[in-house]
């Protein structure tokens, strides 16, 4: 990271294409696995919008896959595999906006106190990670355009997991990463 305006364009095209494959229009586009950079382990995470709505938004965390084929098992699996949405249908492809988020690895959050950890997470630029009693959850970096406010931000974090809403104040273990994000124009 950053990747030139030609890569991000490319990783777009791959998502798209290979959700319109799913739906039998395109050809699946293998030569453009073979590109080095897209070779590299990354964690990275496909979103979908409709009308400005999240449609479905899934991705791997952790750097387990190449990122060719992160883009392309996300891209399914947010179109068709998000429990949250119904499946993408074929009628909404040409409503659909899909963004790319390529993340860096986590890196566990050192605190001492909650107010410390305050202090060390970086509003815009941190995705999160939020871990207690064997629940997890995280929000992008491009999440704190919606909810900017620190405390509100962990607060939903910790509903997210499935904790209560305090959780974050509790000792949670932290990790945080930066993401390159684009999208479609």
């Amino acid at each position: 990271m950053p990747y030139t305006k030609a890569q991000k364009k490319l990783m777009l095209n791959i998502a798209r294409k290979t959700i319109e494959h799913h739906f039998g229009i395109t050809e699946d586009n293998e030569k453009t696995s073979l590109l080095e950079f897209l070779k590299e382990k990354r964690g990275c995470f496909v979103t979908i919008t409709k009308n400005d709505e999240l449609r479905g938004c899934i991705g791997y965390i952790e750097p387990v896959a190449s990122l060719g084929s992160a883009i392309s098992d996300n891209a399914i699996n947010a179109a068709f595999h998000d429990p949250r949405f119904a499946e993408l249908d074929k009628s909404e492809l040409k409503e659909i906006k899909i963004e790319i988020s390529v993340l860096t690895v986590p890196e566990k959050l050192k605190y001492t106190k909650t107010s410390d950890m305050l202090l060390k997470i970086k509003p815009h630029i941190h995705g999160i990670i939020l871990k207690k009693d064997g629940y997890s959850a995280t929000f992008l970096p491009q999440v704190w355009d919606e909810v900017p406010e620190k405390e509100q931000f962990l607060s939903y974090l910790s509903i997210k997991a499935g904790l209560n809403k305090d959780a974050w104040k509790k000792n949670p273990e932290v990790y945080t990463y930066k993401a390159e994000h684009f999208s479609e124009e």
